[in-house]
């Protein structure tokens, strides 16, 4: 293998790896266990997770981006180093060139810091897209139609809204509001209203199997294990659907508001086609039971979720590895002085 091309999820829940021709090969938590007294890395994706809550005193573990942008650029590149080897699989004879993704509204600091940390992981090149526009060419959205389309990307850390037209996002927003937030939410409801304690691991169990965003007539039910807040001593609970749905309804309100605050700064013309071709819902967050529902009632729009919503960031970052076009058409110009015919960002477009 001279080198290769590979798109990266870069996402606050989890990573997915993509490489040209062999499509989706990796999707980990984004985790990494570090011994705080040699300050080396103990276990990194699923075998760190597992450790959430369950170390000694001297290993934490930990997730290094925080709402979409990296907290801890150490750690990170040494988990994109990590992630990018066990990708490959072998070692390379050419550095790969990575493209990897940032919510829609970071800002030049934070693009620079993903930037840095995936060059310094072992990339020869990096392209850093804006995760809408990835997205939606992997729910199958023809965006360079001169016709508006609405996507909602709902990840771990921050949910992007954005309105496309003729190839471009023409509006965007990111809410700090996502998957981890309402893992959050359900964990302080059960404090609040059942006196009991649950870790994270706990809370996404809860959001993933009678999670809704709204009641539902038929209730769903899990037992969960925590910890009495008064005793401290181990309890098995019955969490319903209800009581997930009002812990996390006002964090939902908040992914609404953001998609209100858009479609009233749409113009007329691409409103109506949003009107007549709905709203498209990506992410791995998008997948929480019924928030498709709840978005048509809110919005009196049409919405429906992607066909494999966690992997359509993955999945656009490939077409556009393989399509220098679009590549072009997001601010990427072809180096004719190269001879490994590479791409660079055009700062000045």
């Amino acid at each position: 293998m001279l080198g290769t091309d590979i798109g990266i999820d870069l996402g606050t829940a989890s990573v997915l790896v993509y490489i040209r021709g062999h499509g989706t090969v990796l999707q980990e938590p984004s985790v990494v266990a570090i011994d705080k007294n040699t300050n080396s890395i103990v276990a990194v994706g699923e075998e760190a997770r597992s450790m959430l809550g369950r170390t000694p005193g001297n290993i934490v573990a930990t997730r290094p981006l925080r709402e979409g942008v990296i907290s801890d650029f150490n750690i990170t590149e040494k988990m994109l180093k990590y992630f990018i080897h066990k990708a490959i699989g072998r070692p390379l004879l050419r550095k790969p060139r990575i493209a990897v993704c940032v919510p829609s509204n970071v800002t030049e600091v934070e693009r620079r810091a993903v930037e840095d940390a995936t060059r310094q992981a072992g990339a020869r090149q990096v392209f850093v897209i804006e995760e809408p526009i990835a997205a939606a060419i992997g729910a199958g959205i023809d965006i360079a139609r001169a016709c508006g389309s609405m996507l909602v990307d709902v990840g771990g850390g921050t949910t992007d809204v954005a309105v496309f037209t003729m190839g471009a996002m023409a509006l965007s927003r990111s809410a700090k509001v996502a998957g981890n937030a309402l893992e959050d939410a359900i964990a302080r409801y059960l404090r609040r209203e059942r006196n009991v304690l649950v870790g994270r691991l706990t809370a996404e169990e809860i959001k993933k199997r009678v999670g809704c965003a709204r009641l539902r007539p038929a209730e769903l039910g899990i037992y969960v294990r925590g910890q009495s807040y008064t005793t401290r001593m181990p309890v098995r609970i019955e969490v319903s659907s209800t009581e997930a749905y009002l812990a996390m309804r006002e964090r939902l309100r908040e992914i609404t508001n953001a998609i209100r605050g858009i479609l009233e700064e749409t113009p007329p013309e691409m409103a109506g086609d949003i009107y007549d071709q709905g709203i498209i819902l990506t992410g791995g967050g998008a997948l929480l039971r019924d928030l498709d529902v709840m978005l048509r009632q809110e919005t009196g729009l049409p919405a429906q979720v992607a066909r494999s919503p966690a992997q359509c960031v993955a999945l656009g970052l490939g077409v556009m590895m393989d399509r220098p076009d679009i590549l072009r058409d997001n601010g990427y110009v072809f180096r004719t002085d190269d001879d490994i015919g590479e791409f660079e960002r055009n700062r000045n477009l």
